[in-house]
Formats: structure tokens, sequence, C-alpha cells
């Protein structure tokens, strides 16, 4: 029997560390720097914000990218023209994907919608708290963990990992219970495959952040549903009518409707129909 290599578990034939150690690497930094802030703002009672968590986030990419000697911009894609493009691109995709389904609900009588008082301040600031939540998560989830895993197990086996993940993270959201909660956990989850859908289409992290900020700011800030169960500061209310939550939603959301899933399998179709990046 030949001897066996130790350094092949660590390394591949060219050299390189393997992606799963980088992908372990990134969780055990990410970890490492939480800890202690856990435990301060547990301590002080303080919540850690959105932009705290994207701030610390983006750190850790960095990080690992400098021990990789490879660029930021690897993991988010060129701030060129054509990054800002699949930005603009995905806000419209996102805006559509929650749009539509509240169309087909306002056309069947299961809701209506009033204005509120809001002032234009809040409403900015409660978009940007929603801008926060995209980069976040697109980071955490489509960023260098998920980009290590493609390169190191494949296309499939990262997305439904990754999505699971996704998923994971939102299912203690207050609102997430009901009837609509089992629909729901599909279309997180789908989101989530198309999240990751959206990156392989682009190698860029503008097209994923530019879907996930517009579906978050049409259906919580501009309709005033309610997102992944969670209410936020919005333009319009959205009353529903007596109709079965599957429907409508609910307590959840669009992302809990029937409606919502069969446009949400539309765009997954149309970016799984487009050409991946190379």
């Amino acid at each position: 029997m030949p001897p066996i290599n130790l350094t092949t578990i660590f390394r591949r034939a060219d050299g390189h560390f393997r992606h799963g150690w980088w992908a372990a690497a990134f969780l055990l930094i990410l970890f490492v720097c939480l800890l202690p802030i856990l435990l301060i703002s547990a301590h002080y009672g303080y919540t850690i914000g959105i932009w705290e968590q994207a701030a610390l986030l983006l750190a850790v990419t960095w990080l690992c990218q400098v021990l990789r000697r490879q660029p930021f911009t690897e993991v988010t894609g060129r701030f060129d023209a054509a990054w800002w493009r699949d930005l603009a691109v995905g806000l419209a995709a996102g805006a559509a994907l929650m749009a539509l389904p509240a169309l087909v609900l306002l056309l069947c009588g299961w809701v209506r919608f009033e204005l509120t008082a809001i002032a234009p301040a809040t409403f900015a600031m409660a978009v940007l708290t929603m801008l926060g939540v995209a980069i976040a998560e697109e980071l955490l989830f489509r960023g260098f963990l998920f980009q290590r895993l493609i390169a190191g197990v494949g296309v499939w086996p990262t997305q439904l990992m990754m999505a699971g993940l996704f998923l994971l993270t939102h299912l203690g959201n207050s609102g997430l219970h009901g009837p609509a909660a089992l629909l729901a956990t599909i279309n997180i989850f789908l989101a989530g495959v198309l999240f990751g859908q959206a990156w392989l289409r682009t190698r860029r992290l503008a097209l994923p952040i530019g879907i996930h900020l517009g579906a978050n700011v049409m259906q919580g800030n501009i309709l005033g549903f309610a997102v992944s169960g969670t209410d936020s500061q919005s333009w319009l209310i959205a009353r529903l009518a007596t109709a079965p939550d599957w429907l409508t939603g609910g307590t959840v959301g669009l992302e809990g409707s029937l409606p919502g899933l069969v446009c949400l399998l539309g765009l997954l179709a149309v970016l799984y129909r487009s050409p991946a990046a190379k």
C-alpha cells in the first residue's frame, strides 16, 4: 500500500488549499469575531443592528480574500457598469415578483390597500434597513461561503445546502405560523435557490442583492404586507379579506401565498433558462 500523503487532505494538486477548508475558515473566523460581540451585546442589553451585521460579514469576507491572495471583487463582482445594470434589473425583477401576486389578490377582491401617514424620513430609514438585510443575507448565503462550496462540491449540493440554511434563519420569525407557514417554508427555500441561481447567472452579487431588495421593499415597505412574517414601516397597509391563508399569505406575507409561489417559480424558470456566466 502506498504511503498516505496527508498534504492532499488540505491541498489540491495545484498546491492551493481545498475549497472546503476555505469555507470552514470563513465560518471559524466569523464565529471568533461574532462571539465576543454577542457576549458584550447581551451583557449591555444591546441589539446588533443589520448594518453592523453587514459590516462584520464584509470584514470577514475581505479577510478571507486577503488570506487567499484574491481581490475582494472576486466575491462581489467588479463594480463596473455591468454590476449596476444587474442591480437595476434585480430591483425591477424583485419588485415585480411581489407586485404581480398582490395584483392577483387585488383583482380577486382578497386585499384592499389604505394609505398611511408615514413620514418620508421614516420610509427612507425602513428602505435602508431592507438594503442592509439584502446585503448581509446575500454576503452570508451567496458570498464567500457559497462560492467556495460551489467550487468544491458543485452547484446542486451547494444550492440545496445554502437554501436550507437560508430557510432555517427565517423559521423563527414571529408571523411565520398558521396554514400559510407550510407554503411559506417552500417559498423561502425556493427563494434561496432563486438567489443562488441569480449569482450563477452573472457571477456577481448585484443581481441577487437587487432581487432580494426589490422584493422586500415592494412587499413590506410599499404594499404593507409582512415580510417572511415580520411587519415593517410601509407606504400602504394591506387589509386582507376573508380568504384562505394559503391564497393571501395571511400573517406571513405574499411569500406564504399560492400566487407568490407561482410568480417565484416563473422567475426561477427564467433564470434557469438563461445561460450561466463562466
